[in-house]
């Protein structure tokens, strides 16, 4: 049985997402983020990794900007999508 959890949403005062891990929490195991963020962001995994916790590669204060957070949305999306043809497939 799952629980219902909320999720509080939290933002830098520059709009920048520090909470993505949280946020993805559900899912976080069954995705490889490395392919994800190579795939679709074309960055290394070291790199996104980062964004999801919050920093920067400096160890500063980071995050998904608003074009990241669209573009991260739109990976799950079609990421979901592919499984759902998959799935229809079998």
């Amino acid at each position: 049985m799952k629980k219902n959890m909320r999720v509080v949403m939290k933002m830098q005062h520059n709009g920048v997402i520090v909470d993505m891990k949280q946020r993805v929490s559900d899912i976080a195991l069954a995705i490889s983020w490395r392919e994800l963020s190579r795939t679709y962001f074309d960055k290394s995994a070291s790199w996104f990794y980062h964004k999801m916790d919050g920093i920067d590669g400096n160890g500063g204060d980071g995050g998904f900007n608003e074009d990241e957070t669209q573009q991260l949305k739109f990976a799950l999306i079609d990421l979901s999508n592919r499984i759902r043809k998959c799935a229809d497939s079998i």
